[in-house]
């Protein structure tokens, strides 16, 4: 059995370069301890609560992204927020979590449009109607139907976006 060490993604909004170029494949390589650590030493970065070290080791582990010859804290710095927050999700994943949270991830990334060999979304529909609230449930009506319920997509590793402190900034 090999290790995989190299993970493909795809960014849900893509980071669009200068001449306006959007690059939205690349992959990720796992984390070492140094990846972690170096960032540490950057004199732009404060200490481990620095936001700005996220960014740090984003770039040390992004190895390729579109057509794009190298991968900087430029680059990471100009990603959408979405993005940003799929790459910490996205590194979250392949380094702390199972293969089983990694094929939940993928699978969800997939029904949104956002993972390797996928395409954009297609714009959402007209919402249908909002059904008419039902009265209590009759003793003989049928159970409801487990397929019918709502999905919730997993977010490992956030449950909500991080702010910035003020003096961090």
């Amino acid at each position: 059995m090999t290790l995989k060490t190299r993970y493909e993604f795809t960014l849900p909004r893509g980071y669009v370069d200068r001449d306006g170029a959007v690059h939205r494949d690349g992959v990720m390589r796992l984390a070492t301890a140094r990846d972690e650590l170096e960032p540490l030493r950057d004199p732009t970065v404060t200490g481990p609560d620095d936001p700005r070290l996220t960014i740090v080791v984003l770039a040390r582990v992004v190895e390729s992204l579109g057509s794009l010859a190298l991968v900087t804290p430029h680059e990471i710095e100009g990603l959408f927020a979405a993005d940003l927050a799929y790459l910490q999700d996205f590194y979250g994943v392949i380094n702390f979590g199972t293969a089983e949270e990694f094929d939940e991830f993928v699978a969800a990334q997939r029904s949104l449009g956002a993972a390797p060999g996928t395409t954009s979304p297609a714009p959402a529909e007209a919402a249908d109607p909002a059904p008419a609230p039902a009265g209590p449930p009759s003793a003989d009506a049928p159970a409801p139907d487990a397929s019918d319920a709502p999905v919730a997509l997993p977010r490992p590793g956030r449950s909500a976006i991080e702010e910035i402190r003020t003096e961090a900034r």
